[in-house]
């Protein structure tokens, strides 16, 4: 606090005196000590404001205003590129070139940080040019701009004045701030190569330790990229040992370890994030550096921001469910998911951003994935209430016809009915999740009554899911719908599907086995040629002394290649796979050696 308000009381000195110089009529012999008290004013407005530069440096332009002013010139009609170009070709007083070179890279820093990176490359050909006419200074293959800076010579200090931060050191951030931010644009813009080498030479640059730990944190997510996780590691790892609290350095890891299929390590990294998030985060430590002009007030990217990110606690305890899910670690899984469900009621929806950027999937799908968890933890009554709250949820959700045609217009997005059809497209999306959401969770209270024995209970919630799933109409001369809602009609047939298999197999436990044969006939109408339906059809027609179709069948299904069952193309929602898993047909021996059996005997009998 009290470090801060001497910060502002010095800004405010220097503020008054350059007011006091600007009264008096611009004079040639005065202008050095007038352009570094513009140069230190500026930088003691930066240190006492201590955030992200923005805007112009309206100081600067006054000052060029009064060089010319005091050479019998004028520039109010010029831009700020046009004004500086004027002043570094006519201006040649000797006593002016370096504060007036100084003044020029502390414009290059509010330029770069602007993103202007084209203006500061020619702010620098022209104070190289005004040094020594004619020279380039960049040679093949080296950056641009990157060049144009360390060829600059710094202007010598003079005695009039001290300054607050010299430009030897301003030269040495504008480099790392320079080679920083291109190498994110080249990151974004997908030129790996040129990111990393960039990226590379920010680190070795002039910076605080908070920030080289955001450089070879992009430099990790420049790797993993390239596809070389290793060595994106390696980044990552380097980051947390130079700043232990940038998290984002560990989150990224997490999804390194992820994609290499290190389960174990992946969790150990999410869980120490979720404790690290969970701890109350360190104030936002001012700078520890005394420089006012900093690089991490000069690089404030979209990209930047994108790529540091930090995950909410809830995200984090979401993925450390997810994957304790996929990769069968089911006590685990429960207490996770429970765990973020509790986070659920304590109003995370506020807390989490909404603009994609998360990892968290929609709410009715997070509570379906912990039904299959509880379901696979043998807690079969918890997973039967779970899911009756994304019913309740959902049930004035979904509207009584849902009607998606084969090809849905799409007009142009300039035509005046584009953003209606847009919102209708959207709506409908949101309608058939809906759908999905609630049709799964009656099919997932259906597996877990089979569980319990209750196979009527069983049956009633798969008609239930399959009721429910009359509600969309498929209108068209084939059956896909429009690519845009391709995959939300894709999951309502998997679910259909399944729901169709489910409620067969229990009617084939009561003995009801010409309504089972009903259920498996419609679901290889609706996936033919899918295995589990083609089995259980077998065994049906099988009990149903139907021997010589049940034959028919089996050698079908025996020569039908894996590819064919229809289980290609987009993977499953993860709340779907355990039903996928429970509709499958244990293969039975007995029956495959009495339908060979059957076979050889009708053989035998037709050689006769």
């Amino acid at each position: 606090g009290e470090a801060r308000q001497v910060r502002r009381q010095q800004r405010d000195e220097f503020g008054e005196l350059l007011l006091r110089i600007r009264g008096l009529p611009a004079a040639l012999p005065a202008l050095p000590l007038e352009l570094t008290v513009i140069y230190n004013s500026l930088l003691f407005t930066v240190r006492a404001s201590d955030s992200a530069i923005k805007g112009e440096a309206e100081g600067i332009r006054q000052g060029l205003l009064r060089v010319l002013e005091a050479c019998g010139a004028c520039g109010q009609h010029l831009g700020t590129e046009e004004l500086w170009q004027k002043v570094l070709q006519e201006v040649t007083v000797e006593e002016l070139q370096a504060p007036l070179h100084r003044l020029g890279a502390l414009q290059a820093a509010w330029w770069l940080a602007a993103g202007r990176l084209g203006s500061v490359a020619g702010l620098f050909e022209l104070l190289s040019t005004a040094e020594e006419p004619g020279r380039s200074h960049c040679s093949e293959g080296q950056n641009k701009l990157l060049s144009l800076i360390k060829a600059w010579r710094v202007p010598p200090e003079g005695a009039s004045l001290p300054l607050v931060q010299s430009a030897k050191d301003l030269k040495e951030i504008l480099c790392t701030a320079a080679a920083f931010l291109q190498g994110l644009q080249e990151l974004e813009a997908g030129n790996f190569p040129t990111a990393l080498s960039l990226l590379q030479e920010a680190a070795g640059g002039f910076c605080s330790k908070k920030i080289l730990a955001q450089i070879y944190t992009c430099l990790g997510c420049c790797a993993q990229r390239m596809g070389k996780p290793q060595t994106a590691l390696q980044h990552l790892k380097r980051a947390l040992q130079v700043d232990f609290q940038c998290l984002p350095a560990l989150s990224h890891a997490a999804a390194v370890y992820h994609e290499l299929g290190e389960t174990d390590v992946e969790l150990q990294a999410l869980t120490l994030l979720y404790e690290a998030l969970g701890k109350n985060p360190p104030a936002a430590a001012s700078s520890s550096s005394c420089f006012p002009m900093r690089t991490e007030l000069l690089v404030h990217t979209p990209v930047l921001t994108s790529l540091l990110r930090h995950q909410h606690p809830s995200e984090v305890k979401y993925l450390l469910a997810q994957r304790c899910l996929q990769d069968g670690r089911v006590a685990d899984a429960v207490e996770h998911y429970l765990d973020f469900l509790s986070l659920l009621q304590e109003g995370l929806q506020q807390q989490v951003p909404l603009d994609g950027s998360s990892a968290l999937p929609r709410i009715p799908e997070v509570f379906l994935e912990a039904a299959s968890a509880l379901e696979q933890a043998g807690r079969h009554q918890d997973a039967i209430a779970v899911c009756e709250e994304v019913i309740r949820r959902t049930a004035d959700l979904v509207p009584r016809v849902l009607r998606v045609e084969e090809r849905l217009e799409q007009p142009e997005c300039s035509s005046p009915g584009a953003e209606l059809a847009g919102g209708l497209l959207s709506q409908k999306k949101e309608s058939l999740c809906c759908l999905a959401w609630r049709a799964a969770g009656y099919l997932h209270q259906g597996w877990a009554w089979a569980k319990l024995g209750e196979s009527k209970e069983a049956v009633t919630q798969f008609s239930r899911c399959l009721s429910d799933l009359l509600r969309l109409q498929l209108h068209g001369s084939g059956v896909k719908p429009t690519e845009n809602l391709q995959a939300e009609v894709e999951v309502l047939q998997k679910i259909r599907l399944l729901s169709l298999i489910g409620r067969g197999m229990q009617f084939l436990e009561l003995g009801r086995h010409k309504e089972a044969l009903l259920d498996f006939q419609h679901s290889l109408q609706i996936s033919p040629g899918d295995p589990a339906a083609a089995s259980y059809l077998v065994q049906t027609l099988w009990k149903l002394n139907r021997k010589q179709e049940a034959a028919a069948q089996w050698q079908k299904l025996s020569q039908s290649s894996p590819g064919e069952d229809g289980q290609q193309g987009r993977p499953l929602p993860l709340y779907l796979v355990l039903c996928l898993e429970q509709a499958m047909f244990p293969h039975s021996e007995p029956l495959a050696r009495s339908i060979q059996d059957y076979l050889g005997t009708a053989a035998q009998d037709t050689s006769r």
